[in-house]
């Protein structure tokens, strides 16, 4: 029987970020009957004013708490060089707009790397651009797509999915079966404590 492990994220959650080497071995160590989805949590709403002090610290600090724990690298050069917005929206979008185009995957990745490695800013439009070109998608399509009603609904719906589904912190796992949807525990360091969690729900 088909059974759908849901991985419920933002592209510029930094305990994702973290998570990543992790949700990669787990997933290459999946039974070939789950099927693994991802659906977009929606970590901050549409914003353009600038984000405050206090919160850029709180934010770098998430970051150095993530690298003390798991080693995971950051380019803290992102909080001088950018102007940093609370607003993962935009890049959520390129996330569903990518997937269109069967470039998911590699968007999360674009996105990721160039928040946390290259001190870019995926709250800005142009430079999602920018990662979409990178991934050899068409500059001015991927700028219509962005801001379309049919992605921002695609996106909504994932979010109400997640909502469904009992989540409302990122990155989560939720396995579901033909005897309902059960949370799986997530740990940020040994995948094989999510997959046996996971083995004994299907055995």
């Amino acid at each position: 029987m088909q059974m759908t492990l849901f991985y419920i994220h933002d592209p510029m959650c930094s305990w994702c970020w973290g998570y990543r080497p992790t949700w990669q071995k787990l997933k290459a160590a999946l039974p070939g009957n789950i099927q693994v989805k991802n659906l977009l949590g929606g970590l901050a709403a549409d914003n353009d004013q600038p984000m405050p002090a206090e919160m850029q610290q709180t934010i770098a600090g998430h970051w150095q708490n993530i690298q003390s724990m798991l080693g995971t690298e950051f380019n803290f050069d992102f909080w001088n060089q950018c102007s940093p917005r609370r607003d993962t929206y935009k890049a959520s979008r390129a996330v569903v707009t990518a997937a269109e185009q069967g470039l998911e995957e590699e968007m999360i990745t674009a996105i990721q790397r160039a928040y946390y490695l290259r001190a870019m800013n995926p709250s800005e439009a142009d430079t999602l651009v920018q990662l979409a070109t990178e991934l050899g998608m068409d500059a001015a399509d991927f700028r219509l797509d962005l801001v379309a009603a049919d992605t921002d609904t695609k996106f909504r719906q994932q979010i109400h999915q997640a909502r469904r589904l009992g989540i409302r912190s990122f990155p989560s796992l939720v396995l579901t079966t033909a005897d309902g949807n059960k949370p799986v525990t997530l740990d940020y360091k040994d995948y094989r404590i999510s997959l046996a969690e996971i083995s004994e729900h299907i055995s």
